[in-house]
């Protein structure tokens, strides 16, 4: 679960619950995930190759 402008129209105890089901007890940041991707992008991942980055605070499934 990411803030997203989808999320408005989610009632603040569903989104309590969804949140509280994520290890981090919170719900992402936009830029938390461009992060991964920014840094992808960048010269410092030069040497990455083939790998999954799962950007998703802890919760193992979806």
């Amino acid at each position: 679960m990411v803030n997203t402008g989808i999320l408005k129209d989610v009632d603040d105890d569903m989104l309590k619950v969804y949140s509280e089901a994520i290890p981090m007890g919170r719900s992402g940041e936009p830029s938390e995930l461009a992060n991964v991707a920014f840094f992808l992008a960048s010269d410092e991942a030069s040497y990455v190759t083939g790998q999954t980055y799962i950007v998703h605070g802890g919760k193992d499934t979806i």
